[in-house]
Parts: structure tokens; sequence; C-alpha cells
């Protein structure tokens, strides 16, 4: 088996996404923490990376062809592009809005029994803020000119300079959108229902339990594949 404790984590789940269910195992951040060695990654968790090594080539050995699991380090840039548009951000055009309803209702009702539901509603109203204001730059500025570097015809104008400049934006943005789950994650014990919950509540749970997943598998295409991938092809026009 090939030594993957000094490859980066995100490069791991781009090159095998099933991956991704033994990073969560061990709380290893691969969108946010793409960028860390497995090695590091494992020390900062106090997890001896033998152990998660381990179960990488358990998980490789048992995975199966799925049609639906697409390694996306060989799409192009636009059809990387067009799928994180169509897929991630389309979801929570729709899946925002409703949690934001979803928490507001459970921390009217029940926040004053339990506080940190209050707490939870704010910190989800920041995130969706952010994150609206986020995807929508995307969507308007940055993706269509990832699709002229795309075509290899020359380097788009563009008021930002080299496209590293938003995305390091994008990024910095990014881990504001980590932060803000790891907190949601913390208050409500990894998004557990308590016997008491009525059914809104267990609702939002879930909810929020499919957004913090879906968030960061979307959140690793980007800073993984799509941005990396957007500044070679960049690079490699202005040398012609």
């Amino acid at each position: 088996m090939k030594d993957f404790r000094h490859e980066s984590v995100g490069m791991l789940v781009a090159e095998q996404p099933l991956r991704a269910a033994v990073f969560d195992r061990y709380g290893i951040d691969f969108c946010c923490g793409g960028k860390q060695t497995l090695e590091a990654a494992c020390v900062k968790a106090l997890i001896d990376p033998h152990t998660v090594l381990t179960d990488i080539k358990e998980s490789d050995a048992n995975a199966v062809v799925d049609t639906n699991t697409k390694i996306w380090l060989d799409a192009t840039l636009t059809e990387l592009a067009d799928h994180i548009q169509q897929t991630h951000h389309a979801y929570l055009k729709v899946e925002l809005p409703r949690l934001q309803e979803l928490a507001d209702k459970v921390a009217r009702v029940h926040g004053v029994k339990e506080p940190r539901l209050v707490q939870v509603a704010a910190i989800f109203s920041a995130m969706r803020q952010e994150i609206e204001q986020h995807t929508a730059k995307e969507d308007v500025v940055l993706f269509p000119f990832i699709r002229k570097l795309d075509q290899g015809t020359g380097i788009p104008k563009a008021p930002f300079g080299t496209v590293a400049n938003p995305v390091r934006c994008m990024e910095s943005e990014h881990n504001d959108a980590g932060e803000a789950l790891m907190q949601l994650r913390e208050l409500t014990d990894q998004y557990t229902a308590p016997e008491q919950a009525c059914t809104s509540w267990r609702a939002l749970l879930g909810g929020l339990a499919h957004l913090d997943q879906d968030l960061r598998i979307h959140i690793h295409k980007e800073n993984t594949i799509l941005f990396p991938k957007a500044i070679e092809a960049e690079g490699a026009l202005a040398l012609r």
C-alpha cells in the first residue's frame, strides 16, 4: 500500500471520495483543513497514523464501483464549476431558508428552557448570510472567470487581478463556515436530539447534520480541486 502519511488529507479524499467517511470517524478535517498532511492531521488529533492508514486500506479494499461517485480530479474546470453550482449551490438555496425557519421556530418555542437553541439560531443566521453572499460571488464573478480560463484562449480580463486573489477570499470564508459548523456541532451534541425534543427540533438537527456533511464535501471540492486547478490553468496561460 502506498504510504499516505505525507499526502494531504484533501487530496486523499479527492482520489477516493469514500475515504471521507474514515476521516469523519476520527474527526479529521478534510475540507478547510484539507491542505494538512495525514501525519500532521493525526498528530493534531492525537491519533496513531497507522490506525487511520489501516482503516483507509480497509475502506479502499471494500470500495465498490459506484456510478454516482465521480472522481472530480478528472473533471474539467467547467464540469466541476457546473457541478458545484447545480448540486451544492442549488441545495443551499433551498435548504438554508428552510433550516432558518426551523431554527427560529425551535429557539422561540424551546429557547427559554434550552438557551443553546437560541445560540444555534443566531450562529446559523450569521452563517447563512455569509454563505449566501459567498455563493453569489462565486456564481456571478469567480466561476464565470474560471470557465473562461478553461477555454484556454488566454487570461480573461478581471477586476481582481490574478485568480489567486478571490480564491484566498473564498478560502477564508470557507474557514468561517467551518468554524460555525464546529460551534453548531458542540451546541447540539453532534446533532443529537434529547428525549424531550419535538418533531421540529428533531427535523432541525437532522437538517443541520445533512447540511454539515454536504457543506464539507462542497468546500473540499473547491479548496482541494477547483481552486488549485484554476490557479494552475491561469499560470499555464501566462507562460504562453
